[in-house]
């Protein structure tokens, strides 16, 4: 048993014994539903490492009285998947439901994932999927229509101080063995992963020996806390649309603190330099005409210095985006000049602005009345007669 890591030591058997995610296993919530009806129903749980996925799959199962299998999508091939189908089948004509819980489901192919598809529909199983990236994007729409997707928060500090505080009351240590500063800290370092604070509890209670749990030994024992972070998912585009949207908003300590996330996440410097380039047009546009140069400037500095001193030039140009008035008038009209060509796309362009470099043309009418000036304005205007009166600035 000593060999058992303390997470799955102290893994909760019980719906009423999870800590955190109420918004779906408190009274009268989707998990309490389904516990109470005794019919368990197809599920996606996701959510990041360490908030319960695998811990509530396995309680809804005993909770129903369902025989749990559990796979990894990295290890499991279709003739596994098959070999679990028939006996679900068999399981199911002797009045028994069957749960399927597949560990990274996003890690399935698509004919894998097809493989599902009809017994979960006749309900020879009940599939429970877990995964850490966007479900919309990794798991194939007809499955999807078939699971109810749930979503699973971080665990916020004080749900990840409860599991600590529970913990150290099992293994029957005292409050002068560890702190309530001591355990404040394993909660802010483990990011909201219950499993990575139970986890750091552990090695720290083996550091500490015989002495108190310190602080130092804490930090010892976490070593550094890796961003959260997967550049090809969920959590690249929300840290970039968070970065984009503080700029927008003129913060520039949220800005700022988005941009450090990126770069400690192992964001390719030039992909934020170019979302710097756009936002300068998008979102600054003709408030500051300027920042898209300083912007440009900046793309051009990353790709010819590198990092870590390149972090410079973009700290040096978020400063000047956020702090720079904005404007969207350039999108905005940009967007009903494309609107407007979309709902008229074959309007003839007016014969007084055509070109006319032939006689022939000269005397159907092209150019005529046009002078070569600077601010000359037609007095027939620059737009077909039909949509004349559209003003992509002013409306």
């Amino acid at each position: 048993m000593d060999s058992i890591p303390l997470a799955d030591k102290l893994r909760p058997t019980r719906l009423s014994q999870v800590t955190g995610q109420e918004h779906i296993t408190g009274k009268g919530k989707l998990l309490e539903q389904v516990v109470n009806s005794k019919r368990p129903i197809s599920l996606i749980f996701w959510g990041p490492p360490g908030t319960g996925k695998t811990t509530l799959a396995r309680i809804i199962a005993r909770e129903v009285n369902a025989n749990f299998i559990e796979l990894s999508a990295v290890s499991t091939g279709k003739k596994d998947i098959m070999r679990i189908i028939e006996d679900a089948k068999v399981n199911r004509r002797l009045g028994k439901s069957t749960i399927l819980f597949v560990d990274e489901i996003h890690r399935f192919n698509k004919a894998q994932q097809d493989a599902f598809l009809p017994y979960v529909e006749d309900g020879t199983i009940n599939l429970i999927g877990a995964t850490t990236e966007n479900p919309s994007f990794e798991v194939i729409s007809a499955l999807l229509s078939r699971c109810r997707v749930v979503v699973l928060e971080p665990l916020d500090f004080e749900s990840v101080l409860k599991i600590l505080k529970s913990a150290l009351k099992q293994l029957k240590i005292s409050s002068k063995k560890a702190s309530l500063k001591s355990l404040s800290l394993i909660a802010e370092l483990s990011g909201g992963d219950g499993r990575t604070a139970l986890n750091l509890l552990e090695l720290s209670l083996q550091l500490s020996q015989d002495g108190p749990l310190s602080l130092e030994i804490i930090e010892s024992a976490a070593q550094k806390q890796l961003p959260l972070h997967d550049k090809a998912g969920e959590s690249h585009y929300n840290l970039a649309s968070a970065f984009i949207k503080s700029l927008r908003g003129s913060d520039i300590t949220a800005s700022f603190y988005y941009l450090a996330r990126l770069i400690q996440a192992g964001d390719d410097p030039k992909f934020i330099a170019r979302r710097m380039v756009v936002f300068a047009s998008e979102d600054i546009g003709l408030a500051a005409p300027a920042a898209l140069n300083i912007a440009v400037s900046t793309f051009q500095a990353v790709e010819r210095v590198g990092l870590p001193e390149c972090q410079y030039n973009l700290y040096q140009c978020a400063a000047v985006l956020a702090k720079a008035p904005k404007s969207r008038d350039v999108a905005t009209a940009m967007s009903k000049a494309i609107s407007a060509a979309e709902q008229y796309p074959n309007l003839p362009v007016p014969l007084h602005i055509r070109n006319a470099p032939t006689k022939l043309m000269k005397d159907l009418g092209y150019n005529a009345g046009y002078r070569w000036q600077s601010g000359f304005k037609h007095e027939k205007g620059y737009l077909p007669p039909e949509i004349k009166n559209l003003d992509f600035f002013n409306d």
